[in-house]
């Protein structure tokens, strides 16, 4: 079992790219077969020299790794289309000598202006083959003319338009026209390289999106004329906008697969998401729907009689959902780890933090892992940590809620904290009498008790002076974390401000 993807390095990969790589690797190693990675490059005046690398990458992120592809290598090795040219002639050739492929020598002015009379007379659209059976010089005879020629497949006119697909079904396609195959520049079209590379390849399930199926037909003469065996199609739903229209990159940013690491997203929620796209959530022993669920758990029941052909709805707000899911189902160690690319981006931490950096990061983490949707949200959050107790910036909406009282309530706060102990501290001060039951019994009983105040009237200034915002991780174990003397410090710059 041998299937494949075929991205072309034209800019920033398409999150399709990881949708089709997704089903085609679920249903792959379910089998035990080989999944291949090709660069279909042969779009020379779109290529894009970073692309590929982009490609890796993101693929890579997502765990959707290939057994075979350009940076990998593999027995049908070279896997970039353009180190492949010399491949594609001989098949050029044979179907020309055979007679169903012909020379022609259209310029794009001609073209250009026969498809108009076709659009203003309402006739088909398609080559009208005014160089089929000549010879060059009896083309040459004929304006129109350009000295470098394309070929062109013969198609038919009882061509079959009908063909099996194992998501939809018997599938009916329109009828192609005489489509080129190689183009002047010595370069073969996507018709004609898909077909000769995924034989070359053995390929032997071949998974794209549906746009693809009016191309399907041309795919199999080729195959028929070639004598070669073609493979099974499945043509999966596209992923629409929420207006159904097709999902762009033009469009919308989510069309690009690096928008979802921008964004901070988890590998796992985006692979989780994408198979809940197109297929239904998997189902726990008592039958009940299952959402959540890794790779493994869906390649493992993967069956292509489950995929809805039915164009799916981008739902970003699904995948936030998941999101916050995936991020609190990791270890505080490990979220942490993801989260320090953020966290430099926004000059939280440097590069290059200390182990008493790490730790401490570590312990806010496990303090805000509930509390976040992505892991962008993570330097608002933790910034507070990091930041000297002078630099600490008090926003504008959480200084308007302070209320007359806030100066009694600070001065009670820093007075019963200020006598708690915290020698003998261990890390973070979790050995130490300064820890968050400690602090939250002295701040209940001198605030709530003490002052009759309701807790939440209480506690607002102070999250207001220890994060700078009006919501805070929680408050106890942040000061424990932060230690005592820039608790206080913190409570103090807050009251003389006042």
């Amino acid at each position: 079992m041998r299937t494949r993807v075929a991205p072309s390095p034209t800019g920033d990969p398409h999150v399709g790219t990881a949708y089709m790589s997704l089903f085609n690797l679920a249903f792959t190693r379910q089998q035990g077969g080989q999944f291949v990675l090709r660069i279909e490059d042969t779009d020379r005046a779109r290529f894009r020299e970073d692309s590929e690398q982009q490609l890796y990458d993101t693929l890579g992120w997502l765990g959707l790794w290939w057994d075979e592809g350009p940076d990998v290598g593999g027995p049908f090795a070279p896997y970039r289309q353009s180190e492949r040219l010399e491949t594609y002639r001989p098949y050029v050739e044979r179907l020309i000598e055979s007679g169903h492929a012909y020379y022609c020598w259209c310029s794009k002015e001609r073209l250009a202006k026969m498809r108009m009379v076709q659009e203003k007379t309402k006739q088909p659209t398609g080559y009208d083959r005014l160089c089929h059976g000549k010879t060059r010089e009896e083309r040459a005879a004929l304006p129109g003319f350009t000295e470098t020629p394309v070929v062109r497949m013969l198609v038919p006119d009882d061509v079959e338009l009908s063909f099996d697909d194992v998501i939809r079904g018997k599938v009916s396609a329109p009828r192609p026209d005489d489509q080129v195959i190689l183009k002047a520049d010595g370069f073969p079209t996507y018709h004609l390289a898909v077909v000769v590379d995924d034989h070359e390849m053995g390929i032997t399930h071949v998974v794209r999106g549906e746009e693809w199926i009016s191309s399907t037909p041309k795919h199999i003469l080729l195959y028929r004329w070639l004598g070669l065996k073609p493979p099974e199609w499945a043509h999966m739903p596209l992923l629409r906008n929420p207006d159904k229209s097709k999902i762009s990159k033009r469009k919308n940013p989510a069309a690009r697969l690096t928008w979802f690491r921008e964004q901070g997203y988890v590998p796992e929620a985006l692979v989780n998401f994408l198979a809940l796209l197109a297929y239904p959530p998997q189902q726990d022993a008592d039958g009940h729907d299952v959402e959540v669920f890794t790779f493994d758990e869906f390649s493992k029941s993967f069956d292509w009689g489950k995929v809805n052909p039915v164009g799916p709805i981008f739902d970003l707000k699904k995948l936030e959902w998941l999101n916050g899911v995936c991020i609190r189902s990791l270890d505080a160690g490990e979220l942490a780890s993801r989260l320090l690319p953020y966290l430099e981006e926004a000059g939280v931490l440097s590069g290059n933090p200390s182990l008493g950096e790490l730790g401490r990061l570590e312990a806010v983490t496990a303090l805000i892992q509930t509390r976040m949707a992505l892991l962008t949200e993570a330097p608002a959050l933790v910034g507070p940590f990091f930041v000297a107790d002078d630099q600490l910036e008090i926003q504008p909406d959480a200084r308007a809620q302070l209320r007359d009282d806030t100066p009694r309530v600070l001065d009670e706060a820093i007075r019963v904290l200020g006598d708690i102990d915290d020698h003998d501290k261990g890390l973070l001060g979790m050995d130490s009498g300064w820890n968050a039951a400690a602090i939250e019994a002295a701040l209940r009983g001198a605030l709530v008790s003490g002052l009759g105040m309701k807790p939440r009237v209480a506690f607002g200034p102070l999250r207001t002076a220890i994060s700078g915002a009006r919501v805070s991780p929680p408050l106890f174990e942040s000061m424990q974390i932060l230690g005592k003397t820039s608790t206080l410090n913190r409570l103090r710059m807050l009251r003389d401000s006042l």
